[in-house]
């Protein structure tokens, strides 16, 4: 016969068991759904977007996202490198899930003309909102400028829709980007 205490340990063991099963079972689960198709995730279409938007600004002329006037100054016949700092403050269609379905991102950027050996803090900067048309090849730039007419903020209001222009006047770049974009600036000016 069995006894008591035998029959309770093995009748723990059981649960401990099929505590155990589950537990493989549901952490599969979640293997298996983090190995969807990437293009699929929000979080994979936003850093696809930061770097759509981030190549196209430092593969463009300064002057497409030049503000209030500022160029850089040639030293050398060689074009400086742009190196960008971008934030995705949303885009539309927002149910997109594809890269290619998006047609317009709004965000902002912070780009730094890298000049041979001029530090960042002294280098030619240009910031702010901007809009970017995705339809086109390459991408169509617009920043958002105060004019004699129109203050900045009623201009941004004017080009962002609410939920994206309460962002940016509220956000920039998030430490991290900064970071990595100082990082970039460095090198690229050979400091």
């Amino acid at each position: 016969m069995i006894s008591r205490e035998h029959f309770a340990g093995w009748h723990r063991t059981r649960y401990v068991w099929v505590a155990v099963i589950l537990l493989v079972v549901s952490a599969g689960a979640v293997v298996l759904l983090n190995r969807a198709d990437p293009e699929e995730k929000p979080a994979d279409l936003q850093g696809q977007i930061m770097a759509r938007m981030r190549t196209t600004l430092e593969q463009a002329d300064p002057g497409q996202h030049n503000h209030a006037g500022h160029t850089a100054q040639q030293v050398t016949t060689e074009k400086p490198a742009v190196i960008c700092g971008v934030r995705v403050y949303g885009y539309e269609p927002a149910e997109v899930s594809a890269l290619a379905d998006v047609r317009t991102v709004y965000g902002f950027h912070l780009c730094g003309v890298a000049e041979q050996k001029r530090p960042w803090d002294v280098a030619v900067k240009l910031a702010g909102p901007v809009i970017m048309d995705m339809s086109t090849e390459p991408p169509g730039i617009q920043v958002v400028e105060a004019t004699a007419d129109v203050m900045f903020t009623d201009r941004l209001r004017e080009m962002f829709p609410e939920k994206y222009a309460e962002l940016a006047l509220k956000e920039a770049l998030t430490d991290s980007e900064m970071a990595d974009q100082r990082r970039r600036y460095d090198a690229a000016a050979g400091l």
